[in-house]
């Protein structure tokens, strides 16, 4: 019987656990649970906690971002049992999880909340940075989307200058996967049509 310990094994089992782990979709049983119905039926359809907060429950948005980060973050503890490269397929996993759900036909979130959890599980010092560099942008934008755009470009830099090549590459990635999945937003921003933070609509 093969042992989970074998390290032919556990890289599988790491980047298997932080998939399924990854998605769990929080937002969408949260908002169930609480009575808002399909959150795919609301606002853009996300299942972030963006969209949680358009049911107009920001406990529900911020128990949301909490979950979608800490399911990022236990992938990868889970997965640095057995090593560094386990870690960062159960990093992987976790962020195409959150992305890519099995459970809702593979149509996910857009990766910031659980960006930042991996993030988190590596270094916390970068998961902070990536904090700051978000709420300086905000404050000077108060643009949400561009503060995640802008802050996940900064962490792969910050990670290779701190010598974490390995991890610096896996974030370039989560990165570019970030960009895709705010192709929307990138347009808004682009035409000057982005909602802003705290903006009333009409």
């Amino acid at each position: 019987m093969m042992l989970a310990t074998d390290w032919s094994f556990s890289p599988l089992l790491a980047f298997a656990f932080g998939y399924l782990l990854g998605s769990v979709p929080f937002g969408f049983l949260l908002a169930k649970l609480a009575g808002h119905g399909d959150l795919r039926q609301i606002g853009s359809g996300n299942i972030g906690a963006t969209n949680v907060l358009r049911t107009g429950s920001k406990g529900l948005a911020a128990l949301t971002l909490l979950l979608d980060a800490l399911k990022g973050t236990a992938a990868v503890l889970f997965g640095a049992r057995y090593g560094q490269d386990a870690a960062i397929l159960a990093g992987l996993g976790a962020f195409l999880g959150h992305l890519f759900p099995v459970w809702l036909g593979f149509r996910g979130g857009k990766g910031v909340a659980t960006y930042i959890g991996v993030l988190l599980g590596f270094s916390w010092p970068a998961a902070l940075a990536f904090c700051v560099i978000w709420l300086a942008v905000a404050f000077l934008t108060r643009y949400s989307s561009l503060s995640a755009l802008v802050a996940s470009v900064a962490i792969p830099c910050l990670l290779a200058w701190s010598g974490e090549i390995r991890i610096a590459v896996l974030f370039l990635l989560f990165t570019l996967l970030l960009y895709w999945r705010h192709a929307d937003n990138i347009g808004r921003l682009l035409k000057g049509e982005e909602g802003r933070i705290g903006a009333k609509k009409l």
